[in-house]
């Protein structure tokens, strides 16, 4: 799948991928502020963004999409980061083809993890989707109204933010979603999945750089986790980013910035 993506700065590649519900834009700030020394790539992921639609969504489809664009921009070898569900992409990536990366960033998730159907993250992520949904676009006048009918079933300020930087104002003053809410949904288990070490041809990846950054008040990666990471990735480096919770690069941009920097001084 041929993938939309921004571009800033000059030096060696980076490449970040956003998480569940983001797109390109949300990384732009981080990619400006390191722009002086990376040149920096920000993919919009499948079924996101100003990316085409598929049913397909899973994370051996999102790998595969990251290839088609590293090809696509001819680069032999390049730094990679990824948030969340961008993480595991980013791990499922490494894992496949190692020889291609100077360094990875792994931003709050585990990629160990599997969240099944009966987990609080899987029906929060349930809930959102099937709110998304259920809103009838069609009758629609205002970006109002949308947050109105978000707010009975979201009770997360944060998240609904988040949620309505996917409404689009079409050109006949329409409303549609970004994002293709129905194909996430169906494929929610698979976004959901962890990435264990027996499933992989591979089992231990070394040679470059490997940070986990972890959001100090988030439970997306567990230090309980760390062992079963590090048997993927031996030397595997874990930095807490203190004031934050899940979305690490917004709360705390300065101290994600110079996680990014310190892949150079590695």
């Amino acid at each position: 799948m041929k993938l939309f993506y921004r571009k800033y700065g000059s030096g060696p590649p980076l490449i970040i991928l956003h998480g569940l519900y983001g797109s390109s834009e949300n990384w732009v700030s981080v990619a400006k502020s390191v722009s002086d020394r990376f040149t920096v790539f920000l993919p919009d992921q499948r079924n996101h963004g100003q990316s085409p639609h598929s049913p397909v969504h899973n994370y051996n489809s999102m790998k595969e999409d990251l290839c088609e664009l590293v090809n696509e921009l001819k680069l032999q070898k390049f730094f990679l980061a990824g948030h969340s569900m961008g993480g595991k992409t980013a791990v499922s990536f490494a894992l496949s083809w190692p020889e291609k990366l100077y360094g990875l960033l792994v931003a709050d998730i585990s990629p160990t993890v599997s969240e099944g159907s009966n987990s609080i993250a899987y029906n929060q992520h349930s809930k959102i989707l099937n709110s998304i949904l259920s809103i009838d676009l069609k009758g629609i006048r205002s970006r109002n109204e949308v947050e109105s009918l978000l707010k009975s079933e979201i009770q997360s300020q944060k998240t609904k933010e988040f949620i309505m930087k996917n409404l689009r104002r079409e050109s006949d003053d329409s409303f549609s979603w970004k994002l293709n809410a129905s194909a996430l949904l169906e494929n929610l288990g698979r976004i959901m999945e962890g990435i264990e070490p027996d499933d992989m041809q591979r089992t231990e990846i070394t040679g470059f750089p490997v940070f986990f950054l972890k959001g100090e008040f988030s439970e997306y990666l567990p230090e309980s986790d760390f062992l079963k990471i590090r048997r993927l990735f031996p030397g595997a480096e874990f930095i807490i980013i203190t004031g934050s919770g899940h979305w690490v690069h917004s709360e705390n941009p300065e101290e994600v910035r110079k996680c990014f920097l310190k892949f150079l001084d590695s």
